[in-house]
């Protein structure tokens, strides 16, 4: 196992190198081979970790928690609401004590902009063991290292002058974080691939993550580009990958936020819409998907669809972080 990341934090890819990066994905994949053929890869024997949820979560949850024992150690389920937090316990310490009982922290913690970030870097500010992003308001980088993972494993690791497309989708169930689609333009703008992002004009997203895609997108020869349908995102794509977020200014007011979704609910993947993208391009979703309203059950049940071999990568991907930085 390499050592070189032992007790680096993981709060956004921004934060690790390309060759931090490839570790992971390297690492992510070898045990993807251990899991598959019974092969026993107890690396962190009786070390702890401990799952801060401040929302909910079914791949990210489970995909830590049968991680860390299949790598021999044990988590520690924490929801936020049940915890010191709930009545003003400070980040700090939060991040001090943790650490003090066991060996690494993640947390999630992305229901509001301008929260969940900054909370997780001061909580890693004073803990002594890395500290992981289960999800924040900026970034998602869990499921976006599970993404590039998949995309690897279906065109190969060279992945220079693939489009993919992040689009915008109506979803009537609730505002969602916008971390995916920003976690996804940073990340993948870094390994050469050409990201068109599309939305309606009320669903930008944030400035700091947009900056990021366009600088990468200038370092890796890629391009980076945002346009108003998605059919002109569609356009001659490899990958897809259509799915709803909020309005950054009205996270707080969110029965307005889904009055304003209404008007754009004809913003669904279907399958003439895939027609748009080349014959072999795949969709990805992060999951959960408002079927009938983001997606048609045709697309996500569909010959495009990898959305069950990347939540799978959620739990390999999720250990090697750990593994990694534990």
């Amino acid at each position: 196992m390499n050592t070189s990341l032992k007790g680096k934090d993981y709060i956004s890819t921004q934060d690790w190198s390309n060759d931090e990066i490839e570790i992971a994905l390297e690492t992510s994949a070898d045990l993807k081979e251990k899991f598959k053929n019974d092969i026993p890869h107890r690396y962190l024997a009786d070390k702890t970790i401990f799952l801060f949820f401040f929302d909910k979560s079914t791949r990210t949850r489970n995909s830590f928690e049968a991680g860390i024992t299949q790598l021999g150690g044990h988590a520690h389920f924490i929801e936020a609401s049940t915890s010191q937090v709930a009545h003003g316990e400070s980040p700090k310490d939060t991040g001090i004590i943790l650490s003090s009982y066991g060996h690494g922290i993640a947390i999630r913690h992305d229901l509001l902009p301008g929260e969940g970030n900054s909370y997780m870097r001061e909580v890693a500010q004073h803990a002594d063991k890395p500290v992981l992003n289960m999800q924040c308001d900026i970034d998602h980088p869990c499921q976006t290292l599970a993404d590039l993972m998949t995309i690897r494993e279906t065109f190969g690791n060279d992945l220079r002058g693939r489009k993919i497309a992040v689009s915008w989708a109506y979803a009537p169930s609730y505002a969602k974080p916008m971390s995916v689609p920003q976690g996804l333009i940073m990340l993948m703008t870094r390994f050469g691939m050409n990201v068109t992002l599309a939305h309606p004009p009320e669903y930008k997203l944030m400035d700091e993550p947009m900056q990021f895609a366009k600088e990468n997108a200038e370092k890796s020869g890629a391009k980076f580009e945002v346009v108003s349908t998605m059919e002109e995102a569609f356009e001659g794509a490899d990958i897809v990958y259509p799915k709803s977020w909020g309005i950054e200014s009205l996270f707080h007011k969110p029965e307005e936020a889904l009055k304003i979704s209404k008007k754009y609910n004809h913003w669904i993947c279907d399958e003439k819409l895939m027609q748009q993208a080349k014959r072999d391009s795949i969709y990805m979703h992060c999951l959960p998907a408002d079927r009938g309203h983001e997606v048609t059950d045709a697309v996500i049940d569909g010959p495009h669809s990898v959305v069950y071999q990347e939540a799978e990568n959620r739990l390999h991907t999720a250990k090697a972080l750990m593994a990694l930085t534990m």
